[in-house]
């Protein structure tokens, strides 16, 4: 029986053992001390061993297990080779410890330890035929013999697996290497399957020929250790075979190909082999001819579907006819850039791919996540398709000879490619080590602290490696991300602006056709703004060669990147001397981007800025795009026209606070709406519309106060003879005013005490009209118009009231309309203690006790039937109209009116200016049902946003959608839709205010 060591001793082995990487070094010392190991527990080269391994505990385990899985004859041997051979010793232990599927196969298989014996330092790169021989004698030798034959192919695949991961731990090859031989070990077992395929049907295999395409990273020769294996197959008749019954063979053996590589069985699998890539997918058959593929990629094809044929590869079959596939359909390929959709299409599928990933797994996400892997190859494919098509050095499968094709051809700087090519080296060996563990696919970054450690040590990390590995991650995906930006927009600036002499720059050619490709309408001029603001050695074209190439990413992802760049060089041209407008853009994050999304959002915005540039200030503060509250507003206006000389200067500075405030309110919306890098877009559309109503609404109360002081200092001085308010009407009164809207007012004035009555009524009326003129002067500032229509008996009626003359009308001429429209009566701007008298006017009148009568309301509905059948405009589309056509915003406010006319006098909730409001308290109170609620809530909010966006995009009001294609992909971007969903957006559009329209018939028509 064993003695325990002495304390002294076993504290000894301990810290050793700790010294060598062992976390468990109880555990580890039981198990040197196995009666297996005892010839060589105390050896030190092998201790030594072990601590190279990623982790020397399941190292160790790994070891024991194979050991005891030996003969005594071949135990002997092992330990031996172990002790005296170096190379096979630091290859099993670093397999055993990278891998833990790969030490349970040799636990099941203990001769294939052998295996590495053979893999010399003389010969690191076996190729194809090595592993076809490598399987055959596996599969067809003595050993697979008595296996079946599927079997027999999984135990040879990990055993040639296993050569190809010990000198990968070992770092006696590098990632490309490693990417291909592991893809050509995928060759030989494709064309192995294959075989035992038509071994097992010969009848099949005599009367077809088949060809398998390797796809994806196979065919590019940059395989994972773990990854689906994406193949197509192409089929032929031989000669005296029918073409149908043909393919039927062909396509049975395509089928038995992939169920042997997929199959699961005590050996596990080798990987599934998928066939999604085909033409139509998985709808499509499994075997075309070539004939059949040509016509489908001449006819339906989509982008996506020539970007992957980048990779396409012939592998296993007849290779006559592989070869044939290939050289057939490569010209299709370098002719997608020319497609009208190519950016469309390449944008949607990046897109795809990140909003596919579950939110709990972004940050951890290696392959798919922003500053992965994806992002290098699609940025790599896209630049080889756009300048693939004239350039044939840069039609390569392989996305790292691929990028160095792209540098060498001045495509891509050197130093960016030569950063790229180091990140996604490391990205991607990241991805194997971690595949290699389990034999999992996958590509997230382990959470497990155990896990954690010992991929950093695989990656040669040994001093704090986790925190270690943590930081050379997120310092490699930053770097994806920006070099992601550089690799399409640096070289354009190259071909333009006049840098170092002699060096390598796109050509205006080249540089004109990646601008076409990213969605410049106008490469040209674009190239042209480019020159202007770049070229040059001033420090002011050093800092836009630094901003450019953001700017320009952002730019093209918006629906007209050439306004974009027009409007950036123009708030450029007018800033260029200002010191700090480009100082502003480079040092703060948040300011280019979003005045890149600004600028390309539409033309409002952008016409705003213009006027007066400096407001570009407020897209970089913190709090530079939050609305100001109405009192704020009107304390600004109201000292800025103190301070002037001169009611219309008064004005005219009170309109550039407006100008600036529209401009901040216009930019929150457009980033709200499209989300930026660091900020999402808004999920709630409503509270985005209620922002920017009561902004908008606040903005022009403060902007009326200001006019209001003018005229009446210009000619009164400090008072006017008689008390006067101004009361918001329509959607002014109820917070819910669009950017295009006019100011629907009211004018009530009151003699002060003593005054002569119509001396007062003179003076009131002078002032509303001085108000009107003063805020409609021509001027750089966008006008606003006062609208005073609705007062009583519209333009007929004098412009200006006293309230006792409003109470006399009310009281005995009020019509249906007049009372309807008070329901969004609310003082905006003048006496404060009058205007809450006047809404104690009408509020009898606007809630009458005991609701609404029969009568009313019949006339209320044949009124809002009449307004249907004459105020569409002529031509207009009814399903469309955002105001006017079913479902709008007409709809749903007469609707939320008649609650509010018949059951605000006994519900307080009902007694609001705001729509929305009163719907959800019509709501609550059981006047509406829920989903009815809903639904008439959605309609009006989605029919208030496409006013806003048809505003932002064209500088100028509508209530449809706009004819101009790229104008309505603008509209379809503010609302959330994707480029390419144009058809989408009219199609929810349309559904959704039709679902409106029939709660209306219900509710208000009572239908």
């Amino acid at each position: 029986m064993a003695q325990p060591a002495p304390q002294g001793r076993r504290s000894s082995t301990f810290t050793r053992l700790l010294r060598h990487g062992f976390t468990d070094p109880s555990a580890a010392a039981r198990l040197l001390h196995t009666p297996e190991l005892a010839p060589v527990h105390d050896d030190s080269v092998l201790l030594e061993a072990f601590g190279g391994a990623a982790d020397p505990d399941q190292a160790l385990l790994g070891l024991v297990r194979l050991v005891e899985a030996q003969g005594e004859a071949e135990r002997q041997r092992l330990l031996a080779t172990l002790v005296t051979a170096k190379p096979l010793r630091d290859r099993l232990l670093g397999v055993m410890g990278a891998s833990e599927a790969l030490a349970d196969h040799l636990a099941r298989h203990p001769r294939d330890w052998q295996s590495l014996v053979t893999y010399e330092a003389a010969d690191l790169h076996p190729a194809t035929p090595e592993f076809e021989e490598a399987l055959a004698e596996g599969v067809w030798g003595e050993e697979g013999g008595a296996l079946p034959r599927p079997d027999a192919l999984r135990i040879a695949y990990r055993r040639c697996l296993l050569g190809i991961a010990a000198r990968d731990v070992c770092g006696t090859t590098d990632l490309s290497e490693v990417a291909a031989e592991l893809a050509d070990l995928a060759t030989a077992t494709l064309r192995a399957a294959l075989q035992i395929a038509s071994e097992e049907a010969p009848g099949d295999a005599a009367v077809c020929r088949l060809a398998v395409i390797a796809m994806g990273k196979c065919g590019g020769r940059e395989l994972n250790y773990v990854s689906d294996v994406d193949v197509v197959f192409v089929g032929e008749a031989k000669e005296g075979t029918e073409e149908a019954a043909a393919l039927q063979a062909a396509t049975r053996l395509a089928a038995r190909l992939m169920q042997v590589c997929s199959d699961i069985t005590v050996e596990g699998t080798i990987w599934p082999v998928d066939a999604n890539l085909r033409p139509e997918g998985r709808n499509g058959p499994l075997v075309r001819t070539l004939n059949s593929h040509l016509a489908y990629y001449q006819r339906w094809a989509k982008t996506w579907e020539f970007q992957a044929l980048l990779k396409a590869r012939p592998t296993a079959g007849d290779p006559e006819l592989g070869q044939r596939y290939v050289d057939t359909l490569a010209p299709l390929v370098w002719q997608a850039a020319e497609r009208e959709n190519f950016v469309t299409d390449v944008r949607q599928m990046r897109r795809r791919v990140i909003a596919g990933i579950p939110v709990a797994e972004v940050d951890r996400e290696l392959k798919l996540g922003p500053g992965g892997l994806r992002d290098v190859e699609f940025a790599v494919q896209l630049l080889q398709l756009v300048h693939g098509r004239s350039d044939a050095t840069l039609r390569s499968a392989t996305t790292l000879d691929a990028l160095a094709a792209l540098a060498a051809g001045g495509y891509v700087g050197r130093q960016d490619a030569a950063a790229l090519d180091a990140a996604y080296r490391f990205l991607r060996t990241l991805e194997h080590r971690i595949q290699l563990q389990r034999m999992r696919r996958t590509h997230l970054m382990p959470e497990d602290g155990t896990d954690l450690r010992r991929l950093a040590r695989s990656m040669g990390l040994r001093t704090e490696p986790v925190d270690a590995l943590r930081a050379q991650w997120k310092w490699h995906a930053r770097e994806v991300r920006r070099l992601h930006e550089k690799l399409f927009y640096r070289p354009l600036l190259d071909a333009v602006a006049h840098l170092e002499p002699g060096e390598i720059r796109l050509s205006a050619k080249a540089a004109g056709q990646r601008l076409e490709a990213l969605g410049y309408a106008d490469p040209v001029g674009a190239l042209r703004h480019m020159e202007a603001l770049a070229s040059g050695v001033t420090r002011k074209a050093a800092i836009q060669r630094t901003l450019l190439p953001v700017l320009l990413g952002w730019f093209a992802d918006s629906a007209d990147p050439d306004a974009g760049l027009l409007g950036f060089r123009k708030v450029s041209d007018a800033l260029g001397k200002t010191p700090w407008y480009l100082r502003l853009l480079r040092d703060e994050g948040a300011a280019a981007e979003n005045l890149a999304r600004v600028l390309s959002g539409g033309r409002l915005a952008p016409d705003l800025l213009l006027r007066a540039p400096e407001a570009v200030a407020l897209l970089g503060a913190a709090d530079g795009l939050r609305p100001r509250g109405r009192l704020a507003l009107e304390q600004e206006v109201l000292a800025a026209v103190g301070r002037a000389d001169g009611a219309e200067a008064a004005v005219a500075a009170a309109r550039g606070v407006r100008r600036r405030e529209l401009f901040r309110t216009a930019a929150a919306d457009l980033i709200g709406a499209y989300g930026t890098e660091d900020r999402p877009a808004e999920e709630d559309p409503g509270r985005l519309l209620d922002v920017v109503g009561s902004a908008v609404s606040d903005l022009n109360a403060a902007t009326l106060a200001g006019a209001l002081r003018a005229a009446v200092r210009e000619s009164w001085g400090d008072t006017l003879p008689t008390r006067f308010a101004v009361i918001g009407m329509g959607r002014f009164g109820g917070h819910e005013l669009s950017y295009g809207s006019d100011a629907d007012v009211l004018f009530v004035h009151e003699p002060r005490e003593g005054a002569d009555e119509q001396e007062a009524a003179k003076a009131a009326r002078a002032v509303a009209n001085e108000m009107r003129r003063l805020l409609q002067l021509p001027s750089a500032d966008p006008p606003l118009p006062i609208d005073a229509d609705l007062r009583p008996e519209g333009r007929s009626g004098p412009l200006v009231r006293s309230l006792a003359s409003y109470a006399a009308y009310y009281r005995r001429w009020s019509l249906a309309w007049e009372a309807q429209a008070l329901l969004r009566a609310e003082p905006v701007a003048g006496d404060a203690e009058l205007g809450r008298r006047f809404i104690d006017l009408i509020d009898p009148l606007r809630y009458p006790v005991e609701g609404l009568g029969e009568d009313a309301v019949r006339e209320i509905r044949r009124l809002k039937a009449r307004m249907e059948s004459e105020r569409l405009p002529r031509g207009a589309d009814p399903t469309t109209h955002a105001k006017l056509g079913r479902g709008g915003l007409s709809d749903v406010e007469w609707t939320v009116q008649l609650f509010q006319m018949q059951h605000g006098w006994e519900l307080p909730g009902l007694r609001t200016t705001r729509t929305r409001e009163a719907l959800a308290a019509a709501h609550q109170a059981g006047l509406i049902g829920t989903e009815e609620a809903q639904i008439l809530d959605e309609a009006w909010v989605l029919a208030a946003r496409v006013r806003n966006g048809v505003m932002l995009v064209r500088g100028r009001p509508g209530d449809t959608f706009p004819a101009d294609a790229r104008e309505l992909a603008a509209v379809g971007r503010y609302l959330g839709y994707e480029e390419g969903h144009v058809g989408d957006m009219l199609d929810d559009y349309r559904r959704t205010t039709r679902r409106a329209r029939a709660v209306v018939e219900e509710v208000f028509y009572g239908a």
